[in-house]
């Protein structure tokens, strides 16, 4: 590794850093196009995580491993190794297998399922070690480079919890990575309850009362949808209920022989979110109280509120070089793995490396020259931590 002669202030390299980094764009934005078309479904990572040891073999990393929970994850060791940084991307995709992978690269952009939650954090952690190479950057601390699988749905954040109850080391600091948005300052963590309300018609569809079950599978659906909104409008702006997702019917012409409501609670106040799942709960019995129709309900996730606090060092450095490379700060609270790293007391931020546009959707894209303005940040934020500036 080359090492760097610059004795500017971490914040204050980040401008050099953006230029120098774009020496990098073929590795970097190859490693992008390679996991974008990997699918990576909840519980199906294996491929992506494959590809990620690849990278991290090739850049000769050290105790490079594969988990139980599937995680890969390999180290940059530091020159004293006493502390112990760690930078995380979530490596899989809501995208089904069967989906179409294909990575579109146009003018300044590339498009594809999943290109930006999370594809890009998963190249940019492929590539840190080169990154920190090209700067002539050599850190004290080791640094941990973690691809965490089983983060949405009912992966209940698996992957980073499994590594954390089980991590050699304990972490002194952390950066989760995502996409996008450039700019985002993710801090703190909502308290969270994610559920999923289950229709059921007793009735087979080749039953000649099937049409007539059918309806009034959607008409108890829409009953749900119309509690579960009412409550939102109760509790808002101190809690939210958030409709994920509504389905119901398997094609045209067949009678609905179930449907199925996907929400999620969220509150800075565990207690407001705690009383609020009572109260589907009991909504819930009491549409089952109803003879032709099985409603069950089941709560699959869940998170503590966490916060790191507006005025801790690493925030404002997050903050002064976010505004030294003319970035708008977007502070959002998180329901990721940040929420299970504040739990933990580690100080912890999540960043976004681009701008993009239609998260998940087909159509789901990010914009090229951003990105190295979120790996300036990056590396930038790493300086300051390895100075032990998170404490």
């Amino acid at each position: 590794m080359r090492k760097s002669s610059a004795k500017a202030r971490p914040g204050e390299a980040a401008l050099s850093h953006r230029e120098k980094l774009r020496h990098l764009r073929e590795i970097l934005f190859a490693n992008v196009v390679m996991a974008g078309e990997i699918p990576a479904p909840t519980g199906g990572e294996r491929r992506i995580t494959r590809f990620l040891s690849d990278r991290f073999t090739e850049s000769g990393l050290a105790n490079i491993s594969l988990d139980q929970a599937g995680n890969v994850a390999g180290v940059l060791p530091g020159r004293n190794g006493g502390r112990h940084l760690l930078v995380a991307a979530h490596v899989d995709k809501i995208w089904a297998e069967t989906d179409d992978h294909t990575v579109s690269v146009g003018v300044g952009r590339m498009s594809g399922r999943g290109i930006a939650d999370n594809s890009l954090g998963v190249a940019v952690l492929a590539t840190l070690p080169l990154i920190l190479d090209e700067l002539g950057v050599e850190l004290e601390s080791n640094l941990i480079l973690l691809g965490t699988t089983r983060s949405f749905g009912r992966g209940d954040l698996g992957g980073m919890r499994f590594f954390l109850e089980n991590a050699e080391h304990s972490v002194d600091a952390a950066l989760c990575l995502e996409g996008i948005e450039l700019g985002r300052l993710s801090y703190s963590s909502f308290g969270m309850a994610r559920g999923e309300i289950e229709v059921l018609s007793p009735l087979a569809a080749a039953d000649e009362r099937g049409e007539e079950a059918g309806l009034r599978v959607v008409s108890v659906l829409t009953g749900l949808l119309r509690r579960l909104l009412a409550i939102h409008e109760r509790e808002h702006p101190r809690a939210s209920v958030l409709v994920r997702s509504i389905e119901s019917g398997s094609g045209d012409g067949v009678p609905p022989r179930s449907g199925r409501v996907c929400f999620e609670i969220r509150s800075p106040e565990p207690s407001r979110v705690a009383r609020v799942e009572e109260e589907i709960a009991a909504l819930v019995a009491g549409v089952n109280r109803n003879d032709v129709h099985e409603v069950r309900g089941e709560m699959i996730a869940r998170r503590s509120p966490g916060d790191l606090g507006a005025d801790h060092p690493l925030v404002a450095k997050a903050r002064e070089i976010l505004d030294l490379l003319g970035i708008e700060t977007h502070v959002a609270p998180s329901v990721s793995e940040l929420a299970l790293l504040l739990e933990r007391g580690i100080p912890s931020l999540t960043l976004g490396i681009t701008r993009g546009e239609n998260r998940h959707s087909p159509a789901e894209s990010i914009r090229l020259e951003p990105i190295f303005d979120g790996l300036a940040q990056i590396v930038a934020l790493l300086q300051f931590m390895d100075r032990g500036g998170n404490s």
